[in-house]
């Protein structure tokens, strides 16, 4: 199967989905040093992934996130992820499942990551969870 290489803002749209959906779900519940002790965790499962996803999360710059509030950030994050499994559905269609799942596992490892799931950030990673359903 062809496989066309991502363009550099593909590849942001893609970084900037999944370092989102990590950033959305460790900002529900807030405190400095939970967030240091997620981004650790997070990073584990970017790493467990490869081909256009790996080279899309772990190349070029990090995107810019709002920081003001969550419906700023929901409002950045949960597009991107939706428009990164168009991206790869058209480009690479056998990397949409790995996408995903990398998104949610490290969304999961996050919320695991201090004193387990609460609730708001179980509310944040239902919606990573929509973000990158099929549409419909």
């Amino acid at each position: 199967m062809i496989m066309e290489r991502l363009t550099a803002d593909e590849q942001l749209t893609l970084k900037t989905g999944a370092f989102g959906a990590v950033f959305l779900v460790s900002n529900a519940v807030p405190g400095v040093l939970a967030m240091v002790r997620e981004s650790i965790a997070a990073s584990g499962a970017l790493a467990d992934v490869g081909g256009v996803v790996k080279e899309a999360l772990t190349t070029g710059p990090l995107p810019q996130l709002p920081r003001d509030s969550a419906l700023e950030i929901e409002s950045v994050v949960l597009p991107a992820l939706g428009r990164a499994v168009g991206i790869l559905r058209a480009k690479s269609p056998g990397d949409v499942e790995a996408y995903r799942s990398v998104v949610l596992a490290a969304a999961d490892q996050v919320a695991q990551a201090h004193r387990g799931v609460e609730p708001a950030e179980a509310a944040a990673i239902e919606k990573i969870r929509a973000a990158l359903a099929e549409p419909a």
